[in-house]
């Protein structure tokens, strides 16, 4: 439980935390990769069904994310101030809220999956087979939500490797499940679309079982002592104050999308199913980007624990000239190949045709999509989570939506896509000075304060 990330330099120690999580966030885009070809291979019907459900997933997966973030933060902090009793504390508790969470969730969300789905165009011919999904996907949740707050845990410590590990096997699982469910291979019988929620459960069962074991036995971040009710709710009200703005910030992203489905499905299922197509490539795409992101909230959580402001600030830098070349090398590479992409998935060619269109407009705002993410973890860190939320609601809420419904209007799918785009960019330089000023004061206060004593 050292503090391994406040000394040595900087470029090589993100390099560090951040190849590890690259291999990990493959294997998740690889697990939805999977679950989108196989469910593709039912039909389009089948798969804009899959694609109405993105949005909820994405929502509740956002709620563990959140609940992670929180935790990592605070987790962070406590190493980097070198409080061992603190970390122990945070960490447990962090699990059992993420236990209470899950059982409200669920309750609501099996007793909402017909309303909430017709709420966003699903339909008669689409919701028997969404309520196939989501009635397994709703049980399974507790093997999303613990996990992900036990590997954030795990990362807060300085180690990306090991939950990138345990993302690989579960990745592994999924993809040979698959089939067998979905198709009834070996024996088994053919579920469907249900098939692919229940390799889903019984992959993510995996991720618990090992990142319990690991936080238990390898990284001693768990404490042996029953906690007082006082003392939990302490823990919880400090995980809460930055978890809470996470999750809400993660969750605008799906509920928005949500609201992006329910206008391409006034063009009907192909573009809804196109759009599901587009969205799994960008997610392939946009890994590095995401990694990165990931990596930055216990490099920034430690180092400015142990007041290395000067380390913060130039992380930064270097994450941003990143996320600016790798926008542009995705987008150049994407151009001419996305039709070839597409097909992979769904080869009807109204599909191959609007998917292509997203992945031609896009990507020339991943570089700043990029920065977005990185200066909200690097504010989820600090411990000031209101930055990230309040770049989410911009980005979304202010532009996305009201830009994606007037372009739908005038230029149909394209016009949502290039909605997007103007979003992201504007957003993007937003977060880019609004981070780096940050840090600018907080090191001029520490110099202040040097010269001082």
């Amino acid at each position: 439980m050292a503090q391994k990330l406040t000394e040595g330099k900087i470029g090589p120690s993100l390099i560090r935390l951040t190849l590890p999580m690259v291999w990990g966030i493959f294997s998740i885009v690889a697990f939805n990769l999977a679950d989108t070809y196989f469910v593709g291979q039912l039909g389009t019907e089948a798969l804009a069904a899959m694609s109405f459900t993105f949005p909820v997933v994405l929502t509740l997966g956002s709620l563990a994310m959140g609940l992670g973030v929180g935790a990592s933060s605070v987790i962070a902090r406590a190493i980097g101030e070198g409080d061992r009793s603190r970390v122990q504390r945070f960490t447990t508790n962090s699990l059992t809220l993420a236990l209470v969470s899950v059982g409200i969730f669920v309750s609501a969300g099996l007793l909402t999956i017909d309303p909430l789905f017709q709420l966003l165009g699903a339909t008669p011919e689409v919701l028997p087979l969404i309520r196939q999904y989501m009635q397994v996907w709703y049980f399974g949740m507790i093997f999303l939500v613990v996990p992900m707050v036990g590997n954030s845990a795990i990362r807060a410590a300085g180690d990306t490797g090991t939950p990138s590990l345990i993302m690989t096997f579960a990745a592994g699982l999924n993809i040979a499940l698959d089939p067998l469910l979905i198709f009834g291979l070996g024996g088994l019988p053919a579920l469907g679309l249900a098939g692919a929620a229940w390799a889903t459960l019984l992959s993510r069962a995996l991720t618990l079982v090992a990142s319990l074991l690991v936080l238990q036995f390898k990284e001693h971040m768990l404490s042996s002592k029953l906690p007082d009710l006082e003392e939990t709710l302490w823990c919880w009200r400090d995980i809460l104050y930055v978890g809470l703005p996470a999750a809400a910030a993660s969750m605008i992203t799906p509920i928005s999308i949500g609201v992006i489905t329910s206008l391409l499905a006034v063009h009907g299922a192909i573009a809804v199913a196109a759009f599901g197509v587009a969205s799994r490539v960008e997610s392939l795409a946009m890994i590095a980007l995401m990694a990165l992101a990931a990596s930055m909230g216990p490099f920034v959580g430690q180092n400015w624990g142990a007041k290395a402001y000067g380390r913060v600030n130039r992380a930064l830098q270097l994450s941003y000239l990143f996320c600016f070349a790798w926008g542009c090398l995705v987008a150049l590479v994407l151009a001419p190949i996305a039709p070839s992409l597409v097909r992979l998935f769904d080869d009807n060619a109204e599909v191959v045709a609007i998917a292509a269109q997203y992945l031609w407009i896009v990507p020339i705002s991943y570089g700043t999509a990029g920065i977005i993410q990185v200066a909200s973890a690097s504010f989820n860190a600090l411990g000031k989570p209101v930055p990230a939320i309040v770049m989410t609601l911009l980005r979304m809420f202010v532009l996305y939506i009201p830009l994606a419904y007037l372009g739908s209007r005038l230029l149909g799918p394209i016009g949502i896509f290039a909605a997007a785009t103007v979003a992201n960019v504007l957003v993007g330089v937003g977060a880019y000075v609004w981070s780096r000023q940050a840090c600018s004061v907080k090191i001029a206060e520490k110099q202040l304060y040097q010269e001082q004593v």
